[in-house]
């Protein structure tokens, strides 16, 4: 029988059940004194049935995202198509500035959310490329998209993640609106020029093209005042 053993391990599986098998009457300092081992081992084992080393992986993996934090990491890992490393200063912005890249790597595979690769590959066939690089952008060429989140138990109505990215450096303003109205857009617009440190002269939305409404947006939000 092949009993899993920890490469650590002072005691063979004959050892183990030597001691389960052995009465009461010798106690564990004298087994312990025989075999050189802390007498708090052999207590172990004899209290045991199996001689085989138990798990040692946690019973609870611990994550510091709640489930409406894990739909809105999700939502970014789709909508940003960015490299792990780059995206995981994303969440810890936004989100949760304790939040672990083990965990985030965790929370994917969870929930099943494919490789950059196949995300890409996705986003590929479902709107294929019209647009240049990112590298052949200038600073201030900014996509921008909205995405609805799930309802939470503790909501009111659903929420939505407005996303930008700017094409050239990869900078990432992240917001969370209680709607998608044209006062939310307006609003992150002027929330957005005034975090970026670069003047935002285009915004290109999900359609794929810019929208006129969103430039004369841009034009108002830098004339109050933005860099």
């Amino acid at each position: 029988m092949n009993v899993p053993l920890h490469k650590n391990a002072r005691t063979t599986p004959a050892i183990r059940r030597e001691w389960q098998a052995q009465p009461a009457a010798r106690t564990d300092a004298e087994w312990a004194e025989h075999y050189t081992l802390n007498r708090h081992t052999v207590a172990k084992w004899r209290k045991r049935e199996s001689v085989a080393d138990a798990s040692h992986r946690p019973h609870r993996v611990q994550t510091t995202l709640n489930e409406a934090q894990e739909t809105r990491v999700l939502a970014l890992r789709e909508t940003l198509l960015l490299p792990l490393d780059d995206w995981l200063a994303v969440p810890r912005e936004f989100i949760d500035t304790e939040v672990s890249r083990s965990g985030l790597s965790r929370c994917l595979r969870r929930h099943g959310v494919p490789s950059l690769k196949a995300l890409r590959a996705r986003e590929a066939a479902d709107h294929p490329p019209k647009h240049k690089t990112f590298k052949e952008y200038e600073p201030g060429f900014v996509h921008v998209d909205v995405k609805s989140l799930p309802q939470m138990p503790d909501e009111e109505q659903r929420p939505y993640l407005f996303a930008a990215i700017d094409r050239a450096t990869r900078w990432v303003y992240v917001e969370i609106r209680p709607d998608q109205s044209a006062a939310s857009a307006q609003a992150f617009l002027q929330r957005l020029v005034d975090q970026a440190a670069f003047r935002i002269h285009k915004v290109l939305t999900d359609h794929g093209k810019p929208d006129p409404r969103q430039d004369r947006a841009l034009q108002r939000a830098h004339r109050r005042g933005a860099r």
